[in-house]
């Protein structure tokens, strides 16, 4: 490996550009933020060392042996974050970036394309949440940041205007990419007079000669410097290259595990494009209904689960050629069962929110690949029995958080109990491996009495609910305050004569836990509207209709609805609500007391 001639970032731009210079398969993709990108033009303006770069020489008769991507340039957070393959032929050499990329694509956006990030107050599916932003630096004065010298920022257009039109004094918005058309220090001279930037009228002496000097400086760091040093690795061998890759980049947090591994795939599948598929198949995945935020790790983790391989840790000794091709021929059956999985769960009701560990979809999808099943695992009646184990299966796990840490030791046992029981899913076997183990799915009185404290809002609370309600998957259902929040406040309750200030504290104590919430249609949600709950209910049903509302939500038929029996019937939906959890849950008593306590805390945790 030899180190090489620096080059410019202008020559570093122009070879990205002609896909002179290219990303190898085994790279992850771009993954830094804006910021990290005006800190890194920062400290080029500032002389700081921005480390070597190391790049591999793909000789022109070896470039269709391997899969190369192009260069980001115009990221997108929600439609554009995947490179596309590079468009090569074998008529001259390429560089492969092994160690770099982040920063080259880095200077590559800040001076040819542009970043659009998401802005809070909009939803994601809207365009507008995602302004195109360019990066500008400002030519009249150095940063107010603490951490930056030059104020360089990613502006999108309508904070370009805004600038322009409240601040014409402070500041002169120069946009980084025009630095790549000046050719000579006259090119400067040139725009500092026609953008009447030494206008001793207007501007300060300190702000003129500011200006100057950061142009000139600009010129010269990113035309003329060589501030691009790097290595250069001439073999044409791929485990040499692949070994090279993972020294250098697995190591401290330059590299995400999930990242090589996936990297790895990328080199050895040898039929399918690894990356693009599961950057396509994760996109997928992401955009069943509800919404999910899965990444990669989950689809990696099922690829070892689900091809039945006997170690499953992230390793890179289990991303072997031989383990590889295994995935690769399982993989149309993996994303199958994963994404049925996914569906299933979403059929439950659960959300990004609600759905606490995504791990545990790895054993639903076993489940379904092991026993081949398709659509029907979702609809067929033939499979309610499976649905109504897995979901409460799935919601034990989850209260209990079973697959909280490293999970990797339970994947085996789980396999092997879903082998054992053919078409089936085996609930009371998990329940029956686990007793009296820190992975327990069994339940005390007193872990009860706890989920029975649970917040509105919680992910423990949605649960909990969704356990006792027999509900129809076809519907979104919200979690709702039987009687409406909004009464629950010293002013509010003085409206209906409870003034006594212990009565007002037991009010505010329980209104917010299970007793007083139910599930409730996103329709019928809108339509209740925060109106007292005895006066909705007359209101929208008859006679017939409220006993059938009060038996689905576990109302006592002997208690009043107005607000002031309030306590009362808090107390009795309570006992009714632990009275059903417990009889589905089958208490346990001998459950190991130490192991109940671990519960507790878990639960204690989760209240808040």
């Amino acid at each position: 490996m030899a180190y090489e001639k620096p080059i410019t970032v202008k020559e570093a731009i122009t070879s990205i550009q002609n896909q002179e210079f290219i990303l190898p398969a085994i790279q992850r993709e771009f993954v830094w933020n804006t910021r990290q990108i005006e800190l890194l033009f920062d400290s080029i303006l500032r002389d700081y060392p921005i480390s070597t770069f190391l790049f591999w020489k793909v000789k022109a008769e070896d470039v269709e042996k391997f899969k190369f991507y192009r260069f980001l340039s115009f990221y997108h957070q929600r439609d554009k974050k995947h490179n596309d393959p590079a468009e090569l032929s074998g008529e001259k050499d390429r560089y492969a970036i092994l160690d770099g990329q982040q920063r080259l694509t880095s200077l590559y956006i800040g001076l040819k394309g542009s970043y659009a990030y998401k802005l809070n107050r909009y939803n994601w599916k809207s365009d507008h949440a995602f302004p195109k932003r360019q990066l500008y630096i400002n030519l009249m004065k150095e940063s107010d940041d603490t951490d930056l010298h030059y104020d360089l920022r990613f502006l999108s257009e309508d904070e370009l205007i805004a600038f322009q039109e409240n601040h014409s004094k402070k500041f002169h918005w120069f946009k980084m990419n025009r630095i790549l058309e000046f050719e000579d220090f006259p090119d400067i001279f040139k725009y500092i007079s026609d953008h009447g930037l030494m206008d001793t009228s207007r501007f300060s002496h300190d702000q003129t000669k500011f200006a100057s000097d950061t142009l000139s400086k600009i010129f010269q760091y990113f035309n003329q410097k060589e501030l691009i040093n790097f290595y250069l690795e001439k073999s044409d061998e791929l485990d040499k290259v692949l070994h090279i890759f993972i020294r250098v980049n697995s190591g401290g947090t330059k590299l995400s595990y999930s990242d090589l591994l996936l990297s790895i795939a990328t080199a050895q599948w040898k039929e399918k494009d690894a990356r693009e598929i599961i950057h396509k198949f994760v996109d997928h995945i992401n955009s069943i209904d509800p919404g999910y935020n899965f990444s990669k790790d989950l689809v990696l983790k099922s690829c070892l689960v689900l091809s039945d391989l006997k170690d499953i840790k992230f390793k890179v000794d289990n991303f072997s050629s031989e383990n590889m091709s295994k995935i690769e021929k399982d993989w149309d059956e993996i994303a199958k069962a994963i994404d049925l999985a996914i569906q299933l769960v979403s059929m439950f009701g659960f959300s990004d929110k609600t759905l606490t560990s995504y791990n545990a979809l790895i054993s639903i999808a076993y489940f379904i690949k092991k026993n081949k099943l398709g659509d029907e695992i979702l609809h067929s009646s033939a499979h309610s029995q499976n649905r109504k184990k897995i979901k409460e299966w799935l919601i034990r796990a989850l209260l209990k958080r079973v697959f909280g840490g490293t999970p990797d030791n339970l994947y085996p046992t789980y396999r092997n109990l879903i082998s054992e029981s053919p078409g089936i899913f085996p609930l009371e076997q998990i329940i029956e491996k686990y007793k009296g183990t820190n992975k327990s799915l069994s339940f005390d009185d007193e872990t009860i009495e706890l989920l029975l404290d649970t917040q509105y809002g919680s992910a423990f609370a949605y649960m909990v609910l969704s356990l006792i309600y027999p509900l129809n998957h076809n519907y979104k259902y919200h979690q709702d305050h039987i009687h409406p929040k909004k009464f629950f406040n010293a002013r509010e309750l003085s409206k209906f004569g409870i003034t006594d200030h212990e009565k007002i504290d037991k009010y505010l104590e329980s209104f917010n836990t299970l007793g007083n919430l139910q599930l409730i249609q996103e329709t019928q949600n809108l339509e209740k509207n925060a109106k007292p709950f005895e006066h909705w209910l007359k209101e929208n049903y008859n006679e017939a209709e409220i006993i059938n509302y009060k038996n689905l939500h576990l109302i006592p038929d002997d208690s009043a609805l107005s607000l002031d029996d309030f306590i009362n019937f808090y107390n009795k939906r309570r006992s009714i609500i632990k009275e059903r959890i417990s009889k589905i849950l089958q208490l346990d008593p001998s459950e190991n007391k130490e192991i109940n306590k671990q519960d507790e805390e878990i639960v204690e945790e989760e209240l808040n």
